[in-house]
């Protein structure tokens, strides 16, 4: 998975690579570092 590290706070929905369902990402970054990262399944 590659993160633009340009963009404060990022929400994007990605399929899983294992089983092919779809998570919510939440990547957060500071001065292009990556502070925080959160999964979360949306399966339905």
């Amino acid at each position: 998975m590659l993160l633009d590290p340009s963009v404060v706070y990022q929400v994007y929905v990605e399929d899983c690579e294992v089983c092919c369902n779809p998570i919510e990402l939440h990547p957060r970054f500071e001065e292009q570092e990556l502070m925080s990262f959160e999964a979360t399944s949306i399966e339905q």
